[in-house]
């Protein structure tokens, strides 16, 4: 039987300097522009890779490389659903953090946009809503997912993976109001999620959030399975701390 040997990285928000940062510390060694473990690890991203970050482009390139010729898993974010509709011509507001990412776009050739387009489109595409691994014993979800959603694609699905339990209300900032859903989950899988950043890796039953607003200044976290720990490494932007969720 194959073990399942994998290091998931939360929310990353163009944070790539966090990204080789928190590899290393999780021993990987750069060749050849990707994170490589020795011992034949694989990395797992829980979605909104970029978004608000000074590098998105470069983390794009990064986790399209590890997820096409390396065994990466990947799962979308809201963020990353936002920059698929812009790629797509879609008409979506640049705000709340694709700025960043198109600032970034504009300032190449129009091969060179092509070119990251055609990756994330690729690696959008070619992934799943959620990824269920180990037999069933562990889901990557972006914002997470409810029992009886497990095995299930649908618009109320991909609503609360992307967004969360969201309840239709909104915070003066303009974030939604999110319901505690980890609170009510009582499922056998072990729930690996991000979205809502907190400000150390949250636990509760079978599930963990591991967005530690590294964007934020806080952390970048990754979830070492089967070892069920964490490992971080501390954020090089200013500390925004109202940004974080607190939880009962």
């Amino acid at each position: 039987m194959i073990i399942l040997k994998i290091d998931i990285v939360g929310d990353i928000h163009g944070c790539f300097t966090e990204l080789e940062n928190l590899t290393h510390e999780l021993g990987y060694t750069w060749q050849n522009g990707v994170p490589i473990h020795p011992k034949g690890r694989v990395l797992g991203f829980v979605g909104d890779l970029t978004d608000r970050g000074p590098q998105s482009l470069n983390v794009i390139k990064t986790v399209w490389e590890l997820w096409k010729h390396h065994g990466a898993f990947y799962v979308p974010g809201n963020h990353c659903n936002k920059l698929y509709r812009f790629f797509l011509g879609r008409n979506v507001q640049i705000t709340h953090g694709l700025e960043t990412t198109v600032a970034e776009l504009n300032r190449l050739s129009p091969k060179e946009e092509n070119l990251y387009k055609r990756m994330f489109m690729e690696l959008y595409e070619g992934s799943p809503l959620y990824q269920t691994l180990d037999e069933g014993k562990l889901i990557i979800a972006h914002a997470g997912i409810k029992e009886d959603y497990i095995g299930k694609v649908n618009k109320s699905v991909k609503t609360f993976v992307l967004y969360g339990d969201i309840t239709g209300e909104f915070l003066p900032d303009g974030r939604p109001v999110r319901r505690d859903w980890a609170k009510k989950y009582h499922g056998i899988p072990h729930i690996v999620y991000g979205h809502t950043p907190v400000k150390e890796p949250r636990i509760v039953g079978r599930t963990i959030n591991i967005d530690t607003g590294c964007v934020f200044g806080g952390k970048l976290t990754a979830f070492r399975y089967p070892e069920k720990e964490t490992v971080s490494v501390r954020s090089s932007l200013p500390y925004i701390p109202e940004k974080f969720t607190p939880f009962s």
